[in-house]
């Protein structure tokens, strides 16, 4: 039987959950997911977790933060006078919006809090500085 090898095309299926238990994201409810390993398309220490692995082959896998979306950075979190915005725009605690930036650059970013002067936006991951836990399966290697 194949074993996972870089430049193996994988199909995974896992549950993603943080330390308390909570479910972040399923592949029973999205599908399962195909890689080719090596190709920067899930984080490298859960690549490197799989090599070795065979289909059918289980495991519970730990990602530290920095191994998974990195810490939570308070330079991402900004606030923007309330005027900024469209005067019928409303904005709503947990929206997410796009956010131009000078030099073209824009990023999606999360409303954390709204006021009438301004506005909190969060531009980390929002599973950034988060201990991540894959229960996973490797379903096929090719």
């Amino acid at each position: 039987m194949a074993r996972v090898l870089a430049g193996s095309s994988v199909t995974i299926s896992y549950i993603g959950t943080l330390e308390d238990g909570t479910i972040f994201y399923s592949t029973k409810e999205h599908g399962a997911m195909t890689i080719t390993v090596g190709a920067d398309e899930v984080f490298p220490a859960l690549e490197g977790a799989i090599i070795g692995m065979q289909a059918g082959e289980t495991k519970n896998i730990v990602l530290s933060a920095e191994e998974a979306y990195g810490p939570r950075l308070k330079e991402n979190i900004i606030r923007v006078a309330r005027n900024a915005f469209p005067a019928g725009k409303e904005i709503l605690a947990g929206q997410k919006l796009s956010v131009g930036f000078s030099g073209g650059a824009s990023r999606v970013m999360t409303v954390t809090a709204v006021n009438e002067t301004e506005v909190t936006l969060d531009g980390n991951h929002t599973l950034a500085g988060l201990e991540l836990t894959f229960a996973l399966r490797v379903d096929r290697v090719d």
